[in-house]
């Protein structure tokens, strides 16, 4: 059984239509080149953000015989559950905003996901992990 998780399917389409809102602004309310240059620039890199999560949604899969983790923009890594040091959930508090991620430790990689990479809080995420690394 392959258990994923997954970007949900609202953060893509939020990124791109953020990025032709800010061309829309920029557009009215650009004053200078530069202005406009950085508003370009910064919307190009939203659609691109976009683009990779609707390309490659699933963040982390399991099975039986290991994990696939995404890795740089679109790739994927399978690691096996003997390669699996770690799994553990990492919470840090700053200024009143508390975070917690997925720490997956292979010994030569750390591979780290949030709630937002999930679509699932990493407590639950953690523990369906260790319960199928038991297996």
């Amino acid at each position: 059984m392959t258990s994923h998780w997954r970007i949900p399917p609202a953060l893509p389409t939020l990124k791109l239509v953020g990025a032709v809102l800010l061309l829309v602004l920029a557009a009215l309310f650009a004053t200078d080149t530069v202005a406009l240059a950085v508003a370009v620039v910064a919307a190009a890199v939203l659609v691109v953000w976009g683009f990779r999560d609707l390309l490659a949604p699933v963040r982390l899969a399991a099975d039986e015989t290991g994990l696939t983790v995404r890795t740089g923009f679109a790739g994927r890594r399978h690691i096996p559950w003997s390669a699996v040091e770690r799994i553990a959930v990492d919470e840090r508090s700053h200024a009143g905003v508390r975070s917690e991620t997925l720490e997956i430790d292979t010994g030569d990689a750390l591979h780290v996901f949030s709630k937002h990479d999930l679509g699932a809080p990493p407590e639950e995420v953690a523990a369906a992990l260790n319960a199928a690394a038991k297996r």
